[in-house]
């Protein structure tokens, strides 16, 4: 026994378990944070309110829960897979009934110190169930018609929930998120084919089936999609948005026109900039370098979750990890997508840089999940 395993033995099991959390990752978080911090300082106009200093004790308030999270063994939070799946689902049919409105949707459950969206912790308690599922479930059934039925069904019953409040981009995270821990698990890739095919065939319907009675989304998605499609058509109306952020992203350069000087920003031609465009106001201030300064963050995050499920010889935390990753990445991509032009306006927030409470706390408290399997995997 080297002199370094000895010394990590004889400390006491608690401590230990904060020696073994992957620091850098932390580290990679609070950076990524920090640069929303800085940016909801700056949208403001130079004041912490209201949205920094509110920002600043979320994060306190989610790290928390990420070393709380983190210090529980994983094999709780298998076990605990199908209750909070569940707890999710409530809370889903809750908003339904009960939840408080806005922007036109009822998304939210009002908690009076803050707004909480069960949608987001659906994001992640699916992961949990589906990477438990295949846990429990022989490899060489994951392909099997009856089983695939079983996680197909678990994704489509909150997704649909998700819809009607409505909302597309997070149900679209759903499904993507769900598909991912599918596949990583082992399942045949015809039956990702066969729903391409499908999908596409359903996005023929979408046009098909507009201005009819029974058209399949509502009518301003479609006016989203034909924003996508050529914004210029209504630039003072539904292709405001995306106008405004091309000219806050073009206008940034290389190094951007520094710290609080952005025009689009503090003139307030950008809608959203604290939330769902706060990515404009970064490249408008700090330019490329420093929109690829946070791509990088976020990449080097993503790999260090691919890193972490290689490692762990724990089917369960492999796939949980994978899964978290993957729902992470698929935030910041059809986030910076949909600012850029790239894809339609479907209402995702920059993970941990964009204003909000219930996504700051849940992707952190997801971390956590990542962390518990990091510092409890077979060694």
């Amino acid at each position: 026994m080297s002199y370094l395993e000895y010394t990590v033995k004889s400390v006491p099991s608690g401590l230990r378990k904060f020696l073994f959390l992957n620091w850098g990752l932390v580290l990679l978080l609070t950076a990524v944070c920090s640069i929303g911090f800085l940016m909801l300082y700056s949208v403001a106009g130079g004041s912490f309110q209201p949205w920094a200093e509110t920002q600043m004790k979320r994060f306190a308030l989610g790290m928390g829960v990420l070393f709380f999270v983190a210090m529980i063994p994983i094999w709780f939070w298998r076990n605990v897979a199908g209750v909070a799946y569940l707890a999710s689902l409530a809370l889903l049919l809750y908003v339904e009934f009960f939840g408080s409105l806005g922007m036109g949707a009822q998304r939210w459950i009002d908690l009076g110190f803050m707004r909480l969206q069960p949608s987001e912790m659906t994001k992640i308690t699916l992961v949990m169930l589906l990477a438990a599922y295949y846990d429990w479930l022989p490899v060489k059934k994951a392909s099997h018609p009856l089983w695939v039925a079983v996680p197909v069904a678990l994704i489509l019953l909150p997704t649909a929930l998700v819809l009607n409040q409505p909302d597309l981009g997070t149900s679209l995270l759903l499904v993507f998120g769900g598909a991912a821990v599918m596949f990583f698990a082992g399942v045949h890739w015809a039956y990702f084919a066969a729903v391409i095919g499908l999908g596409m065939a359903l996005v023929t319907a979408v046009f098909q089936t507009r201005g009819t009675d029974w058209q399949l989304l509502k009518n301003y998605q479609y006016r989203r999609i034909d924003t996508f499609l050529d914004p210029a058509s209504d630039p003072l109306g539904a292709g405001y948005h995306i106008t405004q952020s091309k000219i806050a992203l073009g206008s940034g350069g290389w190094t951007g026109r520094g710290f609080m000087q952005g025009t689009q920003s503090r003139l307030n031609f950008l809608p959203e900039k604290h939330t769902d465009f706060i990515f404009t106001t970064l490249a408008e201030e700090f330019g490329f370098i420093g929109a690829f300064s946070l791509l990088t963050l976020y990449l080097l995050i993503i790999i260090f979750c691919v890193a972490s499920a290689l490692a762990n010889k724990d089917r369960f935390s492999s796939l949980l990890i994978l899964g978290v990753g993957v729902t992470f990445f698929l935030f910041f991509a059809v986030n910076m997508s949909m600012v850029m032009g790239l894809a339609p306006v479907v209402g995702v927030p920059l993970p941990l840089v964009s204003y909000g409470g219930s996504s700051m706390l849940v992707l952190l408290g997801a971390f956590g999940l990542v962390q518990s399997a990091h510092v409890h995997r077979p060694r």
